[in-house]
């Protein structure tokens, strides 16, 4: 058998010269590693297209599959926004017994005194004015009769129409943001323990009549009749929270964190000697059964941009889900644009300047899909320019979509070489900022859909970009393509 090593040797000596000599292109590319050849105009060249912006909104109420999962952060406030408008937020969620079958009061027999009922609720931070803002929340009991479910995922909704409570406030509580990450002690009989990032309210001890005079028989509330919990639903259904509109500031609640999200009772047991015990038992959100109703208000320059009637706006407002907002992008010049050699394409979205933005942040990042004339009502991912994993996950780090040097870039670059040598549709890309969404991939088998989590909460960002009609070209929304002649 011949040897090939110096062949392969030599082979892979040029490769690795090549690759050395290349250089990135002058301006800085954000999108991944790789090597692109410097641009000389005689062999490599580069060219920014012009884009076509137009401020748009899916219809309401929204339209897509976003919905309240179990482990998702909850919104609660309100917020009044110069840019955007207004934003309003309550939420409901049920709870249960840690464990079904158990009288939680230790024995039905004993003689019982129960000191307070607590209501905690684990704070994960804030959108808005987190420095100075106050938050005013009032807790409401979820009517049973209201189609309230204890295991439904519900999606984000009006709250003028959510669920109707029972009976009037349980109680209110008043915080202030900036304070709650300060250690708070917690006693319990002779123990004594230190919380941080948690709104406690105590409520009247007469809410806890029904919770201790139900018991584990056939009917009682604690009887473990199934693992959701049927009985003890009829007698409770959960809690409403609803925030009283001020403080421009949204709150966010983790539900899922049982240790400091929870409904506690302390109480006593006086023995027959006269001796006593101060124990605690707590009710968790452990299951399926929460709702998010979060409203947004179009006002002020996002409200004037969505109603001018132009096809080409100098600016794009996005807001975070719910918000339906949305930019639909249109790139006429790619359909003649002639066979080339693509090394990169980036739609490039440059930040603006918008009030208040230092209070209401832009998102992190942003998502680019696409939809077509044959399917005008479905979008569809890059998946040729975004790596999708067996287990269904996808790669976003080298399509891009995150906020750097003020703009957001996508790397589509798999996607243009596609219509200029393959004649494939020039399609209407649509760039926004949800929660999660679910576009299609194209594959040999058909379309199917994929799940994307892209916000790391709802209603959580908004950004003023730079349209493709913008005053400043360096500030425009634009198709960078670095590419050489065929």
């Amino acid at each position: 058998m011949k040897r090939h090593f110096p062949i392969f040797f030599f082979a892979a000596l040029f490769l690795v010269i090549g690759f050395l000599s290349c250089k990135k292109i002058n301006e800085a590319t954000e999108l991944g590693g790789d090597l692109i050849p410097v641009v000389d105009n005689v062999n490599t060249f580069e060219v920014a297209l012009s884009a076509i912006s137009n401020n748009q909104r899916f219809n309401i109420p929204f339209s897509d599959t976003t919905k309240v999962f179990y482990d998702d952060f909850v919104a609660l406030g309100a917020t009044n926004d110069p840019e955007f408008g207004q934003v309003d937020a309550n939420f409901h969620f049920n709870i249960l017994p840690a464990t079904l079958g158990i009288y939680p009061f230790l024995h039905k027999d004993s003689v019982r005194i129960i000191d307070s009922v607590v209501l905690s609720l684990a704070y994960q931070g804030g959108y808005g004015d987190t420095a100075n803002a106050s938050q005013s929340l009032s807790v409401y009991e979820i009517d049973p009769n209201s189609g309230f479910h204890i295991d439904s995922i519900y999606k984000y909704a009006d709250p003028t129409s959510d669920f109707a409570t029972t009976g009037g406030v349980l109680d209110s509580k008043t915080y202030n943001l900036s304070s709650l990450k300060d250690s708070m002690v917690v006693v319990t009989g002779n123990d004594t323990a230190k919380v941080a990032n948690v709104v406690r309210i105590k409520l009247d001890n007469s809410f806890a009549a029904r919770f201790e005079a139900s018991d584990t028989t056939a009917s009682g509330a604690y009887h473990s009749d199934s693992s959701r919990g049927d009985n003890f639903r009829r007698l409770f259904a959960g809690f409403a929270i609803k925030s009283d509109n001020g403080g421009n500031v949204l709150s966010y609640f983790d539900l899922s964190n049982t240790d400091k999200t929870n409904l506690t009772f302390y109480f006593r047991i006086i023995h027959s000697n006269g001796s006593q015990d101060t124990l605690a038992s707590s009710f968790i959100h452990s299951t399926n059964g929460q709702a998010n109703y979060v409203k947004v208000t179009p006002g002020a320059n996002w409200a004037t941009y969505l109603n001018n009637g132009t096809e080409s706006d100098d600016k794009i407002y996005i807001q975070s889900a719910p918000s339906g907002s949305y930019a639909s992008i249109l790139i006429p010049d790619l359909s003649t644009l002639g066979n080339k050699i693509i090394h990169r394409a980036e739609l490039i979205a440059p930040k603006l300047p918008s009030a208040m933005e230092l209070t209401f942040t832009p998102p992190t990042k942003l998502f680019l899909d696409k939809t077509n004339l044959g399917t005008p009502d479905s979008a569809f991912l890059f998946n040729r320019d975004i790596a999708v994993g067996f287990d269904g996950s996808l790669d976003l780090a080298s399509f891009g979509g995150t906020l750097k040097n003020n703009e957001y870039r996508f790397n589509i670059t798999r996607y243009v070489q596609g219509i200029i040598t393959r004649n494939e549709p020039n399609d209407t890309l649509r760039l926004y900022a949800p929660l999660r969404t679910a576009p299609y991939i194209q594959n040999p088998s058909g379309a199917t859909r994929i799940n994307v989590q892209v916000a790391p909460a709802i209603a959580y960002g908004r950004v003023v970009l730079g349209g493709g009609s913008y005053v400043n070209p360096d500030q425009r929304l634009r198709l960078r393509i670095v590419y050489s002649n065929l």
